[in-house]
């Protein structure tokens, strides 16, 4: 097979009309020649941080979408489906990716559970992180969030650090704000990436440091628009990655939409493009082509390089996108694997007694931010029972444990502005418990009950109808394609929106309200908890 076009060899940095010769899907061949077709062939895209889980689709269906916006490959960490279903939901996904064109390169789920204040479907302890670590199908130790472990020297956790060592795997991290001495002990520990800087001068004391930094545009959390100035001069210790992406975003666009981004900003296009193609392979030591004699024949062809509209994809030789269409047959999905154990609960659960009224902790949920900011609120009773006080936008916000019986954690949270609504997930990190928040118990009681009936997934109620989006994969994923899903999620998103909600992406913001080991305030299935003493608020 050949290839001819404009050839981008961004590790030399420049630009030629070529051909390329593919046989058993390796470049044995790349010659110049004096005229090409009018289209550019450049190594294709690759994340550098995504949990699959969170685009709600298989891998499988991840990749038909992915590979349109020029995807070739994924450094992807299973956590979610892991802190739900353990290492069988590890090898769910790794069986699912496989066959799809598009390479996912997962890694082993350092944290399940994230943290000891919250309760988990599942432990990954540092003997099955030994374990894991072993297969040529893990890739590098997923990002170790649990960094006050690091920092306090937690056995455990060190555990884990050198199993990733001995085998000479890449260690990720995670460590929202933290600079400095603490940042360098965090580093001084082999751990060599960060997607949590906010600021550029959290990134450049990372980088100082010795970490890579991933420039991260998810569906929640945006930090391209604070971090980019950072290509100018640091374009070899960065990459792009989405960490977590919505059906509704996948569809309009990938890593592509960084590069287009960067490009517009006036960035030098080989900086871009190695941050997007070529750092993750040389940081993750992945075996994907780069447009070198000997290499895998990964590449893309587009258009041109201000649209970057991708015409064809192909992966170890083979098309796997092309005419706007994905070429390989659609793979059928496992049948789906869940831990869901509770079968309903009593709306009575949800009633907030309290001696205190006048100083309660509220989450301050921030747009297009995980990091959150903490009010204490007076807030008003009936009949002895805290409720959610609309007037100022504060609404009562639960956490049902689905993995076993036990009393609901009840909490409130401003900047939802919902009107006479509820909204629920199972989509929660960590542990992907149920989380609701809602205008009246009446609401949140029907709308964590539709999910208990569903044993996963979206709802959205109000006091005339009932919206459900079915997670039927471990509450987190369906089995259907990106596009089904993607408008179901719009029109469940947007009843939200309907009933007042101002934030971009209410259920993903809402997703991550029980993230602890993101400050400032949040809520587990235990209690409100602190993000930045990691202790639980006292019981009112």
């Amino acid at each position: 097979m050949k290839v001819e076009g404009h050839i981008v060899d961004v590790r030399k940095r420049n630009i030629f009309k070529g051909r390329i010769n593919i046989e058993n899907g390796l470049i044995t061949e790349i010659i110049k020649i004096d005229h090409c077709p009018d289209v550019y062939i450049l190594p294709g895209f690759i994340d550098a941080h995504i949990h699959i889980e969170s685009s709600m689709v298989t891998p499988s269906a991840f990749a038909r979408t992915a590979s349109s916006h020029g995807t070739i490959a994924t450094v992807s960490d299973p956590h979610e489906i892991a802190n739900v279903c353990g290492i069988e939901g590890v090898n769910f996904m790794i069986e699912d990716s496989k066959g799809t064109g598009i390479q996912f390169f997962f890694g082993a789920p350092s944290c399940v559970p994230a943290t000891g204040f919250e309760t988990s479907g599942a432990v990954i302890d540092a003997k099955d992180i030994k374990s894991l670590l072993a297969r040529e199908d893990i890739w590098y130790l997923s990002e170790m969030m649990n960094y006050p472990g690091v920092l306090h020297k937690d056995t455990e956790v060190l555990k884990k650090i050198q199993y990733a060592k001995l085998v000479n795997k890449p260690i990720d991290g995670h460590a929202p704000g933290l600079m400095g001495e603490q940042a360098a002990l965090y580093a001084s520990n082999g751990i060599s990436t960060d997607h949590e800087c906010t600021t550029i001068e959290e990134a450049l004391n990372k980088i100082n440091c010795g970490m890579k930094i991933l420039i991260r545009e998810g569906s929640a959390a945006k930090n391209f628009d604070a971090l980019h100035p950072l290509i100018e001069k640091h374009a070899n210790q960065l990459m792009f990655c989405s960490d977590d992406k919505h059906p509704d975003d996948l569809m309009v666009g990938h890593i592509n939409l960084l590069v287009s981004k960067a490009l517009d900003l006036g960035y030098d296009l080989f900086d871009v493009l190695k941050i997007a193609c070529i750092n993750p392979i040389e940081h993750y030591r992945l075996p994907i082509g780069s447009l070198r004699v000997g290499d895998q024949a990964d590449f893309i062809i587009i258009d041109d390089l201000e649209s970057f509209k991708v015409r064809s994809v192909f992966a170890k030789g083979e098309v796997i996108f092309e005419n706007n269409e994905y070429q390989l047959p659609t793979k059928p999905t496992r049948a789906p694997i869940n831990n869901f154990k509770i079968e309903s609960i009593d709306k009575s659960e949800l009633n907030f007694k309290s001696i205190n009224s006048q100083n309660i902790p509220v989450i301050v949920a921030v747009d297009g931010s995980l990091i959150t900011e903490k009010l204490i609120a007076y807030l008003p009773t009936v009949d002895g029972s805290v409720v959610s006080d609309i007037a100022q936008d504060i609404l009562k916000i639960v956490v049902v444990n689905r993995y076993m019986d036990s009393p609901i954690s009840i909490g409130f949270i401003k900047n939802f502005n919902l009107q006479d609504c509820a909204i629920a997930s199972t989509v929660a990190h960590d542990s992907h418990n149920i989380i609701c928040v809602g205008t009246d118990d009446e609401l949140i009681y029907r709308a964590i009950n539709q999910l208990i009936i569903t044993k996963g997934g979206l709802a959205a109620v109000d006091h005339e109808s009932t919206h459900v989006l079915p997670l039927p994969i471990a509450g987190l994923m369906s089995d259907k394609s990106v596009k089904e899903v993607g408008l179901l999620y719009s029109q469940i998103s947007d009843f939200a929106k309907n009933h007042g909600c101002k934030l971009d992406s209410p259920f993903m913001t809402l997703s991550f309200m029980a993230l602890l080991v993101i400050p400032k305030i949040k809520i587990s299935d235990l209690g409100m908890f602190d993000g930045e003493s990691f202790q639980f608020y006292p019981k009112n």
